[in-house]
């Protein structure tokens, strides 16, 4: 028990602080996040810290925050686990980590201002040097940091760390675990907050919302345009028979032309995602046997090409060699098809969606798989957004 005048610790202000933020209905949709993973005070941390589950906080930066401070650092870190940053953007941050970082940053703390009409929690004092432009508001992080890359950073500094190393350390078990507790914790916090009439959070809302499953859209986009005819077919009789007052099918082939998978190398596409796409495609190729694979990794060119034929197929993953890194110009592709004389039976396109320029002209039926951007809208061919989250 404290003693009159006797000062809290910072680990006392930080409890008092998630306790005051669980309380309040602007941000009680939050409490099942805030219970997730473990929180400590860190006399090594210089700011704030968190891998994706737990948080850190440095004793002698909180030290010169007031709790209205205090709670907007808190409710920083926990915005990173509930967007599952660490997660999602480990390909922007093996590209720059620097500026992954900032535009992670820029993201939550634009959300917390905008929120902020009662001074419940602040960004100012030492937090006002955080990462903070209104010309980024109602941005994502991948847009945030491909402007970034192209245009020298605003002023301002991550407002805190983040371990992307521990984040890494995860298994794929544990991963997908994580985003299981999140996913429960975000339900239950829109469950509380409508029953107390808070409104919820419109960004929770649409968290919840259920995902497309992009591999069953891919499926059904390459059986529907490059599977083979190989079979009888009683609408157009054999006129061999017809002469002789037999009615007979007739057999119908139809050889299937090559599939073409354009993958953006603009630092959009992470290992990860990328082995998952090709493992999705094999899988596929293998039921509808294309006459080939031709693989162009490209961004403001297609900088690599390769070709598989279908017993190459096994080796797809381990023997892909992508190349590229500069900027995003997709109108490359079909350019470089039309040069080189590839006339595929349908292209299919990874990218993030962040172009440099158009969607391009194409030829052939196209299929793009966006990557973490529901803002962008193809006007040529199909479209399926994909959450690498959930890859």
């Amino acid at each position: 028990m404290l003693s009159i005048g006797q000062k809290l610790t910072v680990e006392q202000r930080v409890s008092k602080c998630v306790v005051g933020i669980m309380e309040n209905p602007k941000y009680v949709a939050l409490a099942g996040v805030l219970m997730i993973g473990d929180r400590s005070v860190d006399d090594d941390v210089p700011t704030a810290c968190t891998d994706g589950k737990n948080e850190q906080y440095g004793r002698a930066f909180c030290e010169k925050l007031n709790d209205a401070e205090l709670r907007f650092l808190i409710l920083h870190e926990n915005y990173h686990k509930l967007y599952r940053h660490l997660i999602t953007w480990q390909h922007l941050q093996k590209d720059n980590p620097e500026l992954a970082n900032m535009a992670m940053d820029y993201v939550i703390n634009l959300k917390l201002v905008a929120d902020n009409d009662d001074n419940f929690a602040t960004m100012t004092g030492e937090l006002a040097k955080g990462c903070f432009d209104v010309k980024y508001k109602g941005w994502d992080t991948a847009k945030v940091f491909h402007d970034l890359k192209e245009n020298p950073p605003p002023e301002g500094d991550s407002l805190d760390k983040h371990d992307w190393d521990s984040a890494k350390d995860m298994t794929a078990e544990e991963a997908n675990e994580l985003a299981k507790e999140i996913d429960e914790a975000i339900r239950q916090g829109a469950m509380i907050a409508g029953k107390m009439g808070s409104g919820g959070d419109r960004e929770l809302n649409e968290l919840l919302q259920p995902q497309v499953d992009w591999k069953q859209v891919l499926r059904e986009f390459i059986t529907e345009t490059c599977a083979g005819r190989d079979y009888s077919s009683w609408r157009k009789p054999n006129r061999r028979y017809i002469s002789m007052g037999i009615y007979m099918p007739s057999g119908v082939s139809e050889k299937v032309e090559e599939l073409v998978l354009a993958i953006d190398t603009s630092g959009s596409i992470g290992n990860r995602e990328l082995s998952v796409f090709l493992s999705e495609v094999k899988a596929i190729a293998e039921t509808v046997k294309p006459s080939a694979v031709r693989i162009l990794y490209w961004d403001t060119e297609v900088c690599r090409a390769e070709k598989y034929e279908m017993h190459e197929l096994d080796n797809i993953i381990n023997s892909t060699k992508p190349e590229g890194g500069g900027g995003t110009t997709v109108e490359c592709v079909p350019q470089y098809m039309t040069d080189n004389n590839v006339s595929p039976q349908a292209c299919i396109v990874l990218t993030d969606g962040y172009l440099g320029g158009s969607w391009g002209q194409w030829t052939c039926p196209t299929m793009w798989c966006v990557l973490d951007n529901k803002s962008a809208k193809p006007d040529v061919g199909k479209v399926v957004h994909v959450n690498s989250n959930l890859m």
